[in-house]
């Protein structure tokens, strides 16, 4: 029997990107799902091609980014299947815009959905997986450690998730409970340098990733890596790993940091 046969995993944003390879992952492994996304019908959509049976999926519409969401999305998982042991945060929104022209209501709903709601989520579940030593995925970015220009409020709210992983890990992992943050690059998807390619902002910053300078990432493969890092309980999962240099260089210099940033985001 595998590590994922017949556990209990709850997946946010599951009906695209990152959250969906994640489910199927872990459908390939025999894991029992609770899916979350805003939309039902397609959340329904992605269960039937990901041809889960009956028996192994419990579907839940829910915006997670809304207070009191969560909340009751894990209580409904815990039901259905009388445990949990994996809760991963995927769903996430990212935006184009300088800093000081994002508005505070920009601010405010990257924060819900991107930091908020992995709180709400962990408030509402940390007891149960602790108990039975499960995980905590969440899902950062690079720019969870860095900060390219031209991200709006997309960074602010992915550097709070990685504060609030480490206080997860300190305060939790002694009674059992494994969290891993997971800071990828830009993922590879249909509409890749297309989604901001309205923006009026330099061409650079209208690529994945703000245009960092980085081969875009499978996340079907990446899917498989959390589940492996899950495994052997790390911390943390950085893709690509030579980005932990530039996570180095920046807090031992900022100036030096800062140049270098530079030089990989288009200058």
């Amino acid at each position: 029997m595998n590590y994922w046969q017949h556990k209990s995993a709850l997946i946010t944003g599951a009906s695209a990107g990152l959250g969906r390879e994640l489910a199927a992952a872990l459908a390939a492994n025999g894991a029992r799902l609770t899916l979350v996304a805003r939309d039902g019908v397609r959340l329904e959509k992605t269960a039937d091609e990901l041809k889960l049976p009956a028996e192994r999926r419990h579907l839940v519409a829910a915006d997670v980014s809304v207070a009191g969401a969560n909340e009751k999305v894990v209580e409904a998982a815990i039901q259905n299947w009388g445990e949990l042991d994996l809760v991963a945060h995927c769903a996430g929104k990212s935006m184009r815009g300088l800093a000081l022209d994002t508005s505070r209501a920009e601010y405010e709903e990257l924060l819900a959905v991107n930091f908020l709601a992995a709180v709400d989520l962990a408030r509402a579940s940390a007891a149960e997986l602790a108990q039975r030593r499960g995980h905590l995925v969440l899902i950062g970015s690079l720019a969870s450690k860095v900060a390219p220009k031209y991200l709006g409020a997309y960074p602010a709210s992915k550097f709070a998730l990685a504060a609030f992983a480490q206080q997860m890990r300190l305060e939790h992992g002694p009674q059992g409970l494994h969290t891993l943050l997971v800071c990828p690059g830009p993922l590879a998807r249909d509409d890749a340098g297309e989604r901001y390619a309205d923006a009026n902002l330099p061409a650079a910053a209208q690529r994945p990733g703000g245009g960092a300078r980085t081969k875009l990432i499978d996340p079907k493969w990446l899917a498989a890596e959390i589940l492996r890092a899950c495994e052997s309980r790390r911390a943390e999962l950085v893709v690509p790993e030579k980005a932990k240099l530039l996570f180095t260089l920046g807090a031992m210099s900022a100036r030096w940091g800062d140049w270098l940033l530079g030089k990989q985001t288009g200058g």
